[in-house]
């Protein structure tokens, strides 16, 4: 049965999914990156950006869960990119170049409409701007017997996360401390959402959890 899934997110030890101050230079925002040194190195990663080699082990299995059985993706407007406001043109195309890492239609929602966008290795970015029901209505159909991935940033599984509308959540905890930045879990009651911890495994670089909904 499809399922709609967090995987691969990344928090700080103080509950924060991304840096402060996204930008071009920084699209995690300032010192996001540290969030996800346990995923840079792995042979999943590099395979995504077309390099070889690579480490292997529990933060490579996790990678490459991460990346797993997916038929369609939803992201936020900030994951596709900087720009805000209306699309006063087509020519911001994502941060991944012309073979973006999803390979499977790619609902970004927005509060503004725009054509859909095909990308090389079977991408197509779609542009909902009727909520994240219909974003993930129109998901789930694309995905068919696949899982729906909702993919970020912090503000989108946020608001999946309070509809109730995720079944499985995958944390790579980072042991960094941020200070500031996009807090994932304020205000939201976990258990009250039905999810409970069904996995844990902690490695050097991170302590992976895994909350599943009852």
């Amino acid at each position: 049965m499809s399922k709609v899934r967090v995987a691969g997110f990344s928090v700080s030890l103080d509950g924060f999914g991304a840096g402060i101050e996204q930008s071009l230079d920084n699209p995690l925002g300032k010192r996001g990156p540290e969030l996800f040194q346990w995923f840079f190195p792995t042979k999943t990663f590099r395979a995504m950006r077309g390099q070889e080699g690579g480490s292997t082990g529990v933060d490579d299995e996790f990678g490459r869960r991460a990346m797993e059985n997916f038929g369609a993706f939803i992201l936020g407007r900030n994951m596709f990119g900087p720009v805000r406001g209306p699309w006063l043109d087509d020519s911001w195309r994502g941060w991944w170049g012309p073979n973006p890492p999803y390979h499977a239609p790619t609902f970004v929602l927005t509060h503004f409409d725009r054509e859909p966008l095909v990308m090389e290795g079977g991408t197509t970015f779609y542009f909902i701007s009727g909520g994240i029901e219909e974003a993930l209505k129109l998901a789930k159909q694309a995905a068919g017997d696949k899982d729906v991935k909702i993919g970020g940033g912090v503000s989108t599984v946020r608001q999946y996360l309070e509809a109730g509308l995720i079944d499985s959540l995958h944390l790579a905890v980072a042991p960094v401390v941020l200070g500031q930045g996009e807090p994932l879990f304020t205000g939201i009651d976990l258990p009250a959402l039905g999810l409970t911890v069904s996995e844990h495994q902690a490695t050097e670089r991170a302590t992976h959890v895994v909350l599943t909904r009852n």
